[in-house]
C-alpha cells in the first residue's frame, strides 16, 4: 500500500469543508444585509437563495456543489491506487495536480467566475483525473 497519495484527498475534502463554511458564511452576511428572511421557505434548501442573492454570493455555492460532484470519481481512484501500490511517482503527482487545479478552479470561481478562463483550469484537472482513472485500471488488471 503506498497512502503517500491519499494526502491530496485529504487536503481536498479540507478544501470542500471550507467551501462550505464560505458559501454559508457568504449567504447568512448577503441575506442579512439585503433583509432576507433566511427560514423562509420553510423547509427550503440553501440554494434557494441563489435567485434572491447576487451572484457572487451564488458562485460558492456553485463551487461547492462542483466539489461534492467530480471529486468524488477522484476519491475512490487514489484509494484504489493507494489499496494496489501504485500511489507515488507520476499517479501521487497527478492526484496533488488534480487537488492543486481544483482549489485553484473554486477560487477563480468564487471571486471572478469567468468561465473562459474557468473552463480550462477545469479540463486540466479532468485530464489529471482521467489518466490516474486509467493508471488505476492498469494497476488493478495487472495484479
Amino acid at each position: 500500500m503506498t497512502p503517500q497519495i491519499l494526502a491530496p484527498a485529504a487536503i481536498l475534502v479540507l478544501w470542500s469543508l471550507i467551501m462550505l463554511f464560505w458559501t454559508a458564511a457568504g449567504r447568512v452576511s448577503a441575506a442579512s444585509r439585503m433583509k432576507i428572511d433566511m427560514p423562509n421557505p420553510v423547509g427550503g434548501r440553501g440554494q434557494d437563495l441563489d435567485l434572491l442573492l447576487p451572484p457572487s454570493v451564488a458562485w460558492k455555492s456553485h463551487n461547492y456543489t462542483h466539489l461534492m460532484e467530480q471529486p468524488t470519481i477522484f476519491y475512490p481512484t487514489v484509494v484504489i491506487l493507494a489499496l494496489v501500490g501504485a500511489g507515488t511517482g507520476l499517479n501521487l503527482a497527478l492526484a496533488w495536480g488534480y487537488v492543486g487545479l481544483r482549489i485553484i478552479h473554486s477560487l477563480y470561481q468564487a471571486l471572478i467566475n469567468k468561465v473562459t478562463v474557468r473552463l480550462p483550469i477545469f479540463l486540466a484537472s479532468t485530464a489529471c483525473l482521467i489518466i490516474l482513472a486509467i493508471n488505476a485500471i492498469i494497476a488493478t488488471i495487472s495484479l
